[in-house]
């Protein structure tokens, strides 16, 4: 077998406007793209290194780089390999490299039916209640909005923005920002607003809470959920999860991951931190098994790579083979 060259870089995607969440705001994505070559045939795959799970560009390039000449297969990844965003940029690009080997799409490979085209929820920032409403009333051709919220003023962010678009389904996402003082009144304001989804309201090593108040909206985890693992420990906390590859461990982790909350009837969100299109596709390969899918990092940006994610009034579809898979 032809010895396998791996490459990786750092690369630097600037934003349309500031993304701001709870624990603040960036203004760019930083990536990382990792290339795998036979000679032949490449494969790529892209992650995001993220410093709430205690990972930096250096660190997940430096993790990367020093698997050359050790791996040679995707199956060998994960003997070397923790879950987290350097794993999910290599399992990607062993994917990709794989599907040109053979000349057949990744979904094919993985045993998953062909993906589908998908609403995709678009993020509004965390901003004032009249900010965010005045962003989701610009884009009266999108139906599925995901609030960003931080904290003291949600209820009145949820209500002004549900005031400015009545016909809008609506998540909201407290990236671990409510506590279990407020946590009740605000889902109670969600039920009010017609709320979908409630994403990681508490923190993730403070959501016992969670086991005790009264949810008329369906709660998700993504901070307390990284890997099939995690599952067992969710149940009676949350309803759904959030599977990100960059946390899973690449495709084959979140497969994994979903198979084990599928089996515990919890409910499925497949999203993906703000990057471009190829961090994006192979997530997408996820949409027909999700209940919703949040993958509107390419929309965040300036301007996205070449044969990027085509989407459409919200719609996305699935990737071309020029972009990966």
């Amino acid at each position: 077998m032809t010895a396998l060259t791996i490459e990786a870089r750092a690369e630097v995607w600037p934003l349309r406007e500031a993304f701001i969440i709870s624990r603040g705001a960036r203004t760019a994505a930083e990536v990382v793209v990792v290339e795998v070559s036979d000679g032949t045939h490449r494969g790529r795959g892209e992650a995001v290194p993220y410093t709430r799970y205690g990972e930096s560009v250096a660190g997940v390039l430096e993790a990367i780089r020093s698997l050359a000449g050790r791996v040679s297969t995707r199956t060998d990844l994960a003997q070397h390999v923790n879950p987290g965003a350097a794993l999910n940029a290599l399992d990607c690009a062993f994917w990709d490299l794989e599907s040109k080997r053979i000349g057949i799409r990744a979904s094919r490979l993985a045993g998953l039916a062909p993906p589908e085209a998908k609403v995709t929820a678009f993020t509004i920032s965390l901003d004032t209640p009249e900010t965010m409403a005045d962003k989701a009333a610009r884009v009266p051709n999108l139906s599925l909005l995901k609030l960003k919220l931080g904290g003291e003023g949600d209820d009145s962010r949820m209500r002004a923005v549900r005031a400015a678009r009545p016909d809008a389904r609506l998540l909201v996402d407290a990236n671990e920002a409510w506590t279990a003082e407020t946590v009740q009144h605000l889902v109670s304001v969600a039920a009010e607003c017609g709320i979908e989804l409630i994403e990681q309201p508490l923190p993730a090593d403070s959501d016992e809470p969670l086991r005790r108040i009264q949810r008329a909206v369906p709660i998700c985890a993504d901070e307390s959920v990284h890997t099939a693992t995690d599952i067992p420990r969710l149940a009676g906390l949350y309803d759904a999860v959030n599977v990100k590859l960059d946390k899973a461990g690449g495709l084959t982790g979140a497969i994994s991951l979903v198979r084990a909350a599928q089996r515990q009837n919890f409910k499925i969100m497949i999203g993906s931190m703000v990057a471009t299109s190829l961090a994006v596709a192979p997530a997408m390969l996820l949409a027909s098994e999700a209940d919703w899918i949040d993958l509107d990092g390419p929309l965040l940006l300036a301007r996205d790579r070449e044969f990027g994610m085509r989407v459409e009034n919200g719609i996305m579809y699935p990737p071309e083979p020029q972009l990966w898979g």
